[in-house]
């Protein structure tokens, strides 16, 4: 049986202040991160569309992140964690930002009877996806309770530093406005929106890299 909303309980109920210092997730982590991620994106535009049954969209998205963690993020890129894995950033070098057709595959069954919408939604990012060299960032999540505290901007900043000293830009998907806001304060900019079938709108976005000198 599946704890993680039990790790995310004991996680909020914890009386230390989150811990910023920041650190590359391993295979290890999975099983917290899983659970934080959940909860991170549980009220998220695009996944409440996705998964509407609010009774199962925890366990759905535990599964869906587990998948992403493991098989894709952690084994073709990287993931930055909080030291008491409050939040992670999961990012893609260049020339990785497709996700392999068996992760594709695993993840569909995390989206039940909407596999058809999720699928639609999933190859338009990927036609719309920018195709120059760049790192891009697949996923950023902090617990509920620390987010607008800073922890999310400071999860991309390794990603980003890295982008400023190869001199290449970094690409995301914004799915809500609060996000698009954080995003724009580190210097990201809309190249343009996704709709897919009445879903909410991704916010594509584009951010070059900054002079290290």
């Amino acid at each position: 049986m599946d704890d993680g909303s039990t790790v995310v309980d004991r996680v909020e109920r914890s009386s230390p202040p989150v811990d910023p210092r920041l650190r590359r997730a391993t295979i290890d982590d999975i099983h917290r991160l899983k659970a934080v991620m959940a909860e991170a994106f549980f009220d998220d535009p695009m996944f409440r569309w996705l998964m509407p049954d609010e009774t199962k969209r925890r366990a759905r998205l535990r599964r869906y992140f587990g998948i992403e963690l493991r098989y894709f993020a952690l084994a073709c890129g990287r993931v930055w964690t909080t030291g008491d894995l409050s939040g992670a950033a999961l990012s893609l070098p260049p020339g990785a930002w497709r996700a392999p057709t068996r992760v594709t595959l695993m993840e569909g069954s995390a989206f039940g009877g909407r596999l058809y919408r999720a699928a639609r939604v999933g190859l338009a990012i990927e036609w719309r996806h920018v195709r120059e060299s760049h790192y891009y960032v697949r996923d950023v999540g902090v617990l509920p309770a620390m987010q607008g505290k800073g922890f999310g901007g400071a999860l991309l900043r390794p990603t980003l530093d890295r982008c400023d000293r190869e001199g290449l830009p970094a690409y995301l998907e914004a799915s809500s406005d609060r996000n698009a806001a954080l995003y724009e304060r580190l210097g990201f900019r809309l190249i343009g929106e996704l709709r897919v079938g009445g879903s909410p709108p991704l916010r594509l976005m584009l951010r070059p890299p900054h002079s290290t000198e």
